[in-house]
């Protein structure tokens, strides 16, 4: 059957028998009528997705994971009412239980096929569970070094541990058998990892469902009544008449009302060339002979106390933790700093697009990618007659004028409409190439004959990506599972040879950062002193 690689279509299995008195072809395409049939909605990845997507293939790169550390009863955690959550999630969040099918480079597509039964939803979340005994830092070694978890038939995984450190908190004592409540058992220390394809979705996504998990899990709901809650909502999605009901969330560039003018397409198109002749940068850490690939996450917490005056300090100087943070890195690196002090120094940080989103959904999931990038562009020197302190605070401020300024620009929209493009496009063709190098047909293409506008051009290299998640706790509701005490948070994704990632955000009333980094892609004593540099110049300047 042919059809519009860009439409999306509920099609039948092809195990289905259809005559044409048993269905009719509508708008989306072709469904079973019978009940006994199955049938599947699918959609293609956008140009955001194919970007995350293609480079994902080999080993797993940009592979999401959220670990979470908590002290809850021993019930919280059973398998079959952790099972029993999760099916009703990916019920509820259908990209988690898609397949990704490739046709060719310019056609990848998401497959969701329902469960025809809450039996069958139980085995596919069942299927994607797993229990190990394992500590925090191994289940995240593993995750990030080990063998891929994810594929194309397994996009998201979830991962529960009670091993490790975990210990009775409070201590056991001693009771009655026959007035036991499970609800006022123990508790005990455990690890939660959520496991996602970033073409899924954004840290947003993930923030959000892990509150959403722990909503269920620790709620007074028995496994009974979340059974019921897993018919009804497995009953309201997907069985009703698919061709009205069923969908997956849009891709990013489906949430927009474009204008399809030539003249406002050009328009934009000139603004997205003038803007990315503006970022300069000239700094990246020194490269290391090539080896295989192994992330470290060191990471910092502050307790509350501290946090609570470092959050103060930032407001009285009007600014976020986050755009200190950019500032944090700005002096860190200068201090080191020995070679091209003239030029800038630029990083990149990622912009939530939601806000901006104008056309109607096509699911109530927020299960979908939806981010942009900005980048602020800081000088390298350290002037002699500026006090370290005023020179600080003037950067941070520099770097909230020009995030916000990215945020609120106008042309925020298409910018990233055709950066998205211009990744989606640039994924393609690496993704071919990789695959022919694998065939042994790759052919090289001649080097570009210099010219003099390529001698002259500036360098627009970023030293470092930072993704500032900002107060997670505005997100997690702890409040709604009181019998769970969320303490620890670490997230982050498999990384490509050579990749570098700072995290900043406030989690259980702490403000946590994380370098993650391929230990043997960068000179190890240059990433290991800008570390230093970065937790030193936090204790100078936001401590003190």
């Amino acid at each position: 059957m042919d059809m519009d690689p860009s439409s999306p279509v509920l099609l039948v299995d092809a195990s289905c028998s259809v005559s044409d008195e048993d269905s009719e072809v509508k708008s989306q395409g072709n469904y079973c009528s019978s009940q006994t049939d199955t049938w599947r909605v699918e959609r293609p990845l956008g140009n955001s997705e194919l970007s995350y997507f293609l480079p994902s293939r080999a080993s797993g790169v940009n592979d999401m994971y959220l670990h979470l550390g908590f002290v809850a009863p021993e019930y919280v955690v059973r398998r079959a009412r952790v099972r029993m959550v999760w099916a009703i999630l990916r019920i509820r969040h259908p990209l988690l239980a898609s397949k990704v099918v490739m046709h060719d480079y310019d056609d990848v597509r998401f497959v969701f096929t329902p469960p025809q039964s809450p039996e069958d939803a139980l085995v596919d979340a069942d299927r994607n569970l797993e229990y190990r005994i394992s500590t925090k830092d191994e289940l995240i070694d593993s995750y990030l070094n080990g063998e891929r978890t994810l594929s194309n038939d397994r996009v998201s995984y979830l991962v529960v541990s009670q091993g490790g450190t975990s210990l009775p908190s409070p201590p056991l004592t001693p009771r009655s058998t026959s007035s036991f409540d499970e609800h006022e058992s123990p508790s005990y220390n455990h690890d939660l990892m959520i496991c996602a394809a970033h073409f899924l979705g954004d840290g947003m996504a993930l923030h959000q469902f892990a509150n959403d998990l722990f909503g269920l899990l620790g709620s007074d709901k028995t496994i009974s009544d979340l059974e019921a809650q897993l018919k009804e909502e497995l009953g309201s999605r997907w069985g009703g008449d698919p061709t009205s009901t069923a969908a997956l969330p849009n891709a990013l560039e489906d949430n927009f009302t474009v204008n399809h003018s030539k003249l406002r397409h050009a328009v934009e198109k000139v603004d997205f060339q003038l803007s990315q002749q503006k970022l300069v940068g000239g700094h990246t850490f020194r490269r290391q002979a090539k080896q295989p690939r192994h992330t470290i996450v060191p990471t910092v917490s502050y307790d509350p106390e501290r946090t609570t005056s470092i959050l103060k300090k930032c407001k009285a100087h009007g600014v976020s933790i986050s755009a200190a943070l950019f500032a944090i890195c700005n002096i860190a690196w200068a201090k080191m700093c020995s070679e091209k002090p003239d030029l800038s120094m630029m990083m990149y940080s990622a912009l939530n697009l939601r806000p901006y989103f104008t056309a109607k959904p096509a699911n109530d999931s927020y299960w979908f990618l939806a981010v942009g990038y900005f980048n602020v562009i800081l000088p390298t020197f350290i002037p002699r007659s500026i006090d370290i302190s005023s020179l600080f605070w003037h950067r941070a401020r520099v770097a909230k004028e020009q995030s916000t300024r990215a945020a609120r620009n106008r042309m925020i929209v298409s910018r990233s409409l055709l950066m998205a493009e211009e990744r989606g496009q640039r994924a393609r063709l690496w993704a071919k190439e990789d695959d022919e190098r694998e065939r042994g047909t790759f052919v090289p293409a001649p080097a570009p004959v210099p010219t003099a506008d390529t001698a002259l051009r500036t360098p627009s290299a970023a030293l470092i990506g930072l993704s500032l998640l900002g107060n997670l706790d505005g997100i997690y509701k702890h409040g709604t599972f009181p019998a769970i005490k969320l303490h620890t948070l670490t997230t982050g994704s498999r990384q490509r040879s050579g990749g570098m990632l700072l995290f900043g955000y406030t989690f259980a009333g702490k403000l946590w950062i994380s370098l993650g980094y391929d230990v043997n892609g960068f000179e190890k004593v240059m990433v290991e002193q800008f570390w230093e540099n970065v937790l030193q110049t936090m204790d100078e300047l936001l401590m003190k």
